[in-house]
């Protein structure tokens, strides 16, 4: 499986995690889920000041052949969405673990993050998926 970053925390629902280093995480979806997807023409992104529970749901993606829901892989509160996926919703097939990120989320336990897989681990599941 190319193309994962080995700094980024992965879900089996194909989230991935970035630790920013000041307490807050970045999230998007993963390489393989946007190209399962296909063509995104839609992301309801998150509301700032929301608070998740690991698992929630965090929004919905959209494409030309289905909708998806996001899920939340920490708890947390979000402190950021990525308004320019409202006018540029493409950008998440463009560059998934750069300008194509969802939320960020400021974790309630940030030492979860060691919960989530790692690139090899996640690899494994996305080959499963295949």
């Amino acid at each position: 499986m190319s193309n994962l970053p080995a700094n980024l925390r992965y879900t089996e629902s194909h989230e991935w995690v970035l630790d920013n280093g000041d307490g807050t995480v970045t999230l998007g979806i993963t390489d393989h889920a946007q190209q399962a997807l296909g063509d995104v023409v839609f992301v309801e992104l998150p509301d700032v000041g929301r608070t998740l529970e690991s698992g929630g749901e965090l929004g919905v993606i959209e494409s030309v052949k289905a909708a998806s829901d996001l899920y939340a892989p920490l708890a947390g509160e979000i402190v950021e969405a990525n308004t320019a996926l409202e006018d540029a919703p493409e950008t998440v097939n463009e560059s998934p673990y750069d300008k194509g990120w969802i939320a960020k989320l400021k974790p309630s336990n940030i030492e979860a993050i060691n919960d989530l897989l790692d690139a090899d681990a996640y690899a494994k599941v996305a080959e499963q998926d295949d």
